[in-house]
């Protein structure tokens, strides 16, 4: 993948992703979201944003004028949103801002068409240049939607795929340092509830419009219920780096389901969590479960060896572990393929849908915007076969909001 397939640049040979929507009419496929299928549907959209949709042949009314694209039966659903990714294509985004927008545009060929960008624990001087990297990006790329730091405030013996040397306590002056380098566009930080100083972090982060996710941590029920109610509205890849449901120790999941103020992010491709566990959380937090891919620079791209931080992973059979150490380092997924392994496993479709578009477009504050294919929603478009597989992504200009980036 290149700069190149950017939307903005419009379509390129041998790729899904077609010109960006201007004034478009999709009619005849299946619409699919939270509510369920609706056969027979249509779109329309005016200036890359969706202005009207139904069923039958009202299409006819907006087609004067604008490009017509005739579905014939595929599955359409809004753009994906992703939550958490740390690269695609071969690029992480650690490599700077190029690689960002080339990792992006290989999510963006399996449907992802608006991208929170991750980072792992690193020195705070370098998270906050690439902090400053990201927010220059928003404001020429309306598909990126900022950063997300994953680190570096994590607790040691939850670390996963973080280097150790690079754990620190949220001081206040690394938490103002890396506000300001991310100039309004840092849109979630992972914390551990029980780092020193995380309880006065996570108010300076609210108080700044960033998600706090409770994450990479020991915390208990208790903890994780104390720091929802302290302000944070997102648990960082559900049951992975912290503890496990127990029937006397509950711990950080069951406060997430417990609350209806928490979406939990989970990692569908059958490694990180096992289907049938993905199902007790969907069926506990309806609603409420954001698919994420945790997508390092192997996914839509070769497997081998790379560098996940400071740290050395192995890529083989789309499985991403830390070298010598076997520890899960991210994931090989893209928003389709977590598509298939959920319907694969028997959960139902639009649920799936739902956690892979308005679910997250709701955690960053921007329902019936993105993640939608209702009036006034931007107009990122998605067409799936049968098989779930990407037949066709036709991305907007338009940015998240009318004025100003989410």
């Amino acid at each position: 993948m290149s700069r190149a397939e950017d939307p903005a640049a419009g379509a390129v040979a041998g790729s899904v992703v077609g010109p960006p929507v201007e004034d478009l009419v999709v009619h005849s496929a299946r619409l699919v979201d939270a509510a369920g299928v609706h056969d027979g549907a249509w779109v329309a959209a005016r200036a890359g944003q969706v202005v009207a949709r139904g069923t039958a042949d009202g299409w006819r009314e907006h087609a004067a004028g604008a490009e017509v694209l005739d579905a014939d039966g595929a599955l359409l659903t809004a753009g994906f949103v992703d939550l958490h990714g740390h690269g695609g294509g071969g690029h992480a985004h650690e490599d700077g801002p190029e690689a960002v927008l080339d990792a992006t545009a290989a999510h963006r060929e399996h449907g992802t068409t608006r991208s929170v960008v991750s980072f792992v624990a690193d020195d705070v001087d370098a998270l906050a240049r690439r902090l400053a990297g990201v927010a220059d990006l928003c404001a020429e790329h309306p598909h990126v939607l900022g950063s997300h730091l994953e680190g570096p405030f994590l607790a040691l013996e939850r670390k996963g795929a973080h280097s150790a040397d690079a754990l620190v306590d949220p001081t206040p002056a690394a938490v103002r340092q890396l506000l300001d380098a991310a100039r309004g566009t840092l849109r979630q930080v992972t914390l551990d509830p029980r780092r020193p100083g995380a309880a006065e972090a996570a108010r300076t982060f609210v108080a700044a419009g960033v998600v706090v996710a409770v994450g990479h941590t020991e915390a208990t029920f208790e903890d994780a219920r104390d720091a929802f109610d302290a302000g944070a509205r997102l648990l960082t890849h559900a049951f992975n780096a912290m503890p496990g449901l127990h029937h006397r120790a509950p711990g950080p999941v069951a406060a997430a389901c417990a609350d209806e103020r928490v979406v939990a992010e989970l990692i569908l491709d059958g490694e990180h969590v096992h289907p049938a566990v993905a199902a007790l959380l969907l069926a506990a937090a309806p609603g409420r479960v954001a698919l994420v891919t945790d997508a390092m620079a192997a996914a839509a791209g070769e497997e081998g060896r790379y560098r996940l931080g400071g740290l050395d992973v192995v890529v083989a059979g789309g499985r991403a572990v830390l070298e010598g150490a076997g520890t899960l380092a991210g994931s090989t997924l893209t928003q389709d393929r977590a598509l298939r392994t959920g319907v694969a496993a028997g959960l139902p479709l639009p649920a799936l849908v739902d956690a892979a578009t308005a679910v997250p477009a709701r955690v960053l504050g921007q329902q019936g915007r993105l993640g939608a294919l209702v009036p006034g929603a931007v107009a990122d478009l998605v067409l799936l076969d049968d098989d779930l597989a990407v037949r066709s992504v036709r991305p907007s200009r338009a940015p998240a909001r009318r004025t100003g980036t989410p």
